[in-house]
């Protein structure tokens, strides 16, 4: 029996284990990234309604949240022509794309207030970037595909649909915002039961 959303079982494990041993940023995102690297190499692990399209807007959905909401892992999941509005994180994260690809355009806080540096890059399946006020924390993403969705997994470093954090707004101006997420579900990662059942004695 295939077990397909062992991958993210493992990395959810190896994510739990590196957050209990250390708490340097730098640490969590080198051996994070590498966890992620290895959770994107095939796509065909991800639960069909964390990868589901919304007509209005980009979706965010929840795989796992920490217990002690050290770290949470989410899926992004982009129609053609969705995008964020411009914002922040407060904390650290890595994003990998899963499917199709993401351009990202980059701010920097000048006096306060975020502003185009006027560099944006695009990332490609597989590719990871980092994201933390250390590292650059503040961008605006959309889908670099113009005729299929684009789904990238990210983790940060706390429950990330709870955390206050900043955006820019239709006028330009910079309010506090929650995102929350778009599903109530989160995958069983630990109903093993079927594979038990059908191994050998």
């Amino acid at each position: 029996m295939t077990d397909r959303i062992a991958p993210l079982r493992h990395f959810v494990t190896a994510m739990t284990q590196l957050v209990s041993r250390s708490d340097d940023e730098r640490v969590l995102l080198a051996e994070g990234r590498a966890e992620l690297a290895r959770l994107i190499a095939s796509d065909d692990w991800l639960p069909e309604p964390f990868a589901r399209l919304r007509p209005d807007r980009y979706a965010q959905y929840l795989l796992h949240a920490d217990a002690l909401e050290r770290f949470s892992v989410v899926s992004f999941v982009w129609g053609p022509g969705q995008n964020t509005p411009v914002h922040d994180h407060t904390v650290w994260g890595l994003v990998g794309v899963l499917r199709g690809a993401e351009r990202c355009d980059e701010y920097r806080l000048q006096q306060g207030q975020p502003v185009p540096t006027g560099d944006h890059h695009v990332m490609q399946r597989g590719d990871i970037e980092a994201v933390s006020p250390t590292v650059g924390d503040w961008h605006r993403v959309s889908n670099a595909v113009a005729d299929h969705d684009s789904v990238s997994i990210h983790v940060y470093g706390a429950n990330i649909g709870a955390v206050r954090r900043h955006r820019l707004d239709e006028r330009g101006e910079m309010i506090d915002f929650v995102s929350g997420y778009d599903s109530d579900l989160t995958p069983n990662l630990w109903d093993r039961s079927a594979a038990v059942r059908s191994a050998p004695c």
